[in-house]
């Protein structure tokens, strides 16, 4: 019993990686996939979980291994000063800029979830109209953050998971799927007509480029031996499942309701209600608001991970340069969400920033793990290289694409 309670305390950093990338974006895009598309998109989103798995494998190499984080690696390891410079711009300017543009999805989407249960609570100050709610998922994101505790943000995050992941495996199980159509869903490569874009957000969704930074910088907080790199691989799987069967739960909920056209996860919870009961439409609710206050918690926390490797700062949670990089970007997102600015020109950066940053930091990662003076017998594989080709071949050929389609 005391070594099960040994392993189960080691467990952690995952889950602030699941609650990272299943976000507003995400329940909203598998939402969407599932309405539009029905089962035939699951294949898509079973291909994205395992790029994950594959990337963030090697984030918890580079935090384990080096006890340095991602960033600090390659500011570290890059001897060329203009490339490291011009990469270190690229890399700061994609994270910061973007989640702060995130931030404010993230934190509009906790609303979403609210104003479903709630309705709408605001304040009309002259000729601006105030969210309250959304002042409420900040003032919780700012607390848990300005806590900084690392223990009790893992155990926080962790609780809101298995949340998270309740309301919406609940939620599938209540639309009793057709588990052949679910299955074919999985092993046929059914691309239906006009779903590119689809299969784009939800690997775009999954495959995160700050969750590769932000991994690194934890798990060189909470483990320091190489032999620990067993436990780190089990805790990434436990935390890649979880998220899987969030995303693959979302996709079956919205296929049921195939025939009503939804933009969003609070126009999945409304149509549930009718169909199945308020109690699934409180599920989505719920899950809705878990999605948008750990995704609020955890990118301003990458984005001052991010800073701090760029500046050579130090990354204690508590030092006021590290807080003061998430504190701007919690306020900054908190203010358009709250006043209703809809700032597209800056989302369509933050997106096209993060297109040119993830091939070219995949690349730079793969570069980093054949490197044996650094990581001797714990350097890629043939086999890891081999895939990693596969995978910058696909972002690259991805990112062009959301490129092209943004312009």
């Amino acid at each position: 019993m005391r070594n099960l309670s040994d392993k189960i305390s080691k467990i952690g950093p995952g889950a602030l990686i699941a609650a990272a990338f299943i976000g507003p974006g995400t329940v909203t895009v598998c939402s969407i996939a599932g309405n539009s598309f029905g089962y035939s998109l699951l294949w898509a989103i079973f291909t994205s979980l395992i790029i994950a798995f594959i990337l963030q494998e090697m984030s918890i190499r580079v935090g384990i291994i080096t006890k340095k984080g991602l960033t600090e690696l390659i500011k570290d390891e890059t001897k060329n000063s203009y490339l490291k410079n011009t990469l270190l711009i690229l890399i700061f300017t994609a994270i910061i800029i973007g989640n702060t543009a995130y931030e404010a999805g993230n934190i509009s989407g906790a609303i979403l979830g609210m104003e479903s249960l709630t309705g709408t609570l605001s304040y009309n100050f002259r000729d601006f109209n105030i969210n309250l709610l959304s002042l409420i998922i900040g003032s919780l994101a700012f607390l848990v953050l300005f806590i900084g505790n690392y223990k009790l943000l893992e155990k926080i995050l962790i609780s809101i998971v298995i949340i998270m992941s309740f309301s919406f495996v609940i939620s599938a199980i209540i639309t009793k799927p057709d588990i052949n159509k679910v299955i074919e869903g999985f092993i046929t490569l059914k691309t239906p007509e006009n779903s590119f874009l689809t299969i784009l957000g939800l690997i775009g969704t999954t495959v995160v480029p700050y969750n590769i930074f932000l991994h690194s910088s934890l798990v060189k907080k909470k483990w320091k031996n190489p032999k620990d790199l067993k436990i780190a691989k089990i805790d990434l799987l436990i935390a890649i499942i979880m998220g899987g069967l969030i995303s693959i739960s979302i996709i079956i909920t919205s296929a049921s309701i195939s025939s009503i056209s939804i933009s969003s996860a609070a126009d999945l919870a409304l149509s549930l209600e009718p169909i199945y009961g308020s109690f699934s439409k409180f599920l989505i609710s719920l899950g809705m608001i878990s999605a948008g206050l750990t995704s609020a918690i955890t990118a301003p926390l990458a984005a001052s991970f991010v800073a701090c490797g760029c500046f050579g700062w130090r990354t204690d949670l508590k030092s006021l340069k590290f807080r003061s990089i998430w504190i701007i970007i919690l306020i900054i997102g908190t203010i358009i969400s709250s006043t209703g600015i809809k700032l597209v020109l800056i989302i369509q950066f933050a997106q096209i920033a993060n297109a040119v940053l993830l091939p070219v930091i995949i690349f730079i990662l793969y570069y980093i793990m054949n490197n044996k003076k650094i990581f001797g017998s714990y350097s890629n594989s043939f086999f890891q290289n081999l895939i990693g080709f596969l995978i910058v071949f696909l972002t690259i050929f991805l990112s062009i694409k959301s490129i092209s389609t943004l312009i």
